[in-house]
């Protein structure tokens, strides 16, 4: 394991406990906003629209990742009801965060009367490069891992495995985290090249439900 990431707590002042999780992924919200600001900038688009956007999206899509979440997971939350606000320990789903930082943009947009799309691409390539960061969160609580690697068999080289029940598991949250950046590039090139309103965000929808 690596070794900043030896526990889930990266330290304590008190009674305040500080997770990795929650810092990575404030690291990967916050490289995502730097991104699309500079992309705001470039494309000549309005930064405050982009700020007061991310002010409405960023805290709901939270809220949405957490509550789809506690859904698929009912039986267990219902059982332990103190622990379904307790996003810190991990339990995010992007599945949520994403329908509901898209229909928090749509309703922005109409209201404002800008468009969806060209707000879309410019968001796209931040939303990849944040997920592709957030999922060392993953490997910080060591969750969402894959089956067992048998001893001995090709797969036994690969680093960064998950320890948990017993056994080393593959490290899926690295196979995704990879292939996040991939798309990040891919959508990073493609946005500074000639394309139709709404192909960034259309490819990062395609894309990503193929990685998932």
């Amino acid at each position: 394991m690596i070794g900043f990431l030896n526990s889930a707590i990266a330290f304590s002042l008190g009674p305040l406990t500080v997770r990795w999780y929650g810092i990575i992924l404030c690291l990967g919200m916050a490289l995502g906003i730097i991104l699309a600001l500079r992309e705001a900038r470039r494309q000549h688009q309005d930064e405050e629209h982009l700020l007061n956007m991310l002010l409405l999206i960023i805290p709901l899509a939270v809220l949405g990742a957490r509550l789809y979440y506690v859904l698929f997971n009912l039986n267990w939350y219902l059982a332990h009801p103190a622990d379904i606000l307790a996003s810190w320990k991990g339990g995010l789903a992007i599945h949520g965060a994403v329908i509901a930082g898209v229909l928090v943009l749509i309703i922005y947009c109409r209201v404002k009367k800008t468009d969806f799309f060209r707000w879309a691409d410019i968001l796209a390539p931040s939303l990849i490069l944040g997920q592709a960061i957030g999922r060392w969160g993953n490997f910080a609580n060591q969750e969402a891992y894959g089956p067992v690697i048998a001893d001995g068999s090709f797969w036994s080289w690969m680093p960064l495995q998950v320890y948990a029940d017993g056994a080393y598991h593959h490290p899926t949250f690295l196979y995704e985290s990879a292939g996040d950046l991939a798309l990040f590039i891919f959508l990073i090139v493609l946005i500074r090249r000639p394309h139709r309103v709404g192909a960034v965000f259309a490819w990062y929808l395609i894309f990503y439900s193929v990685l998932r």
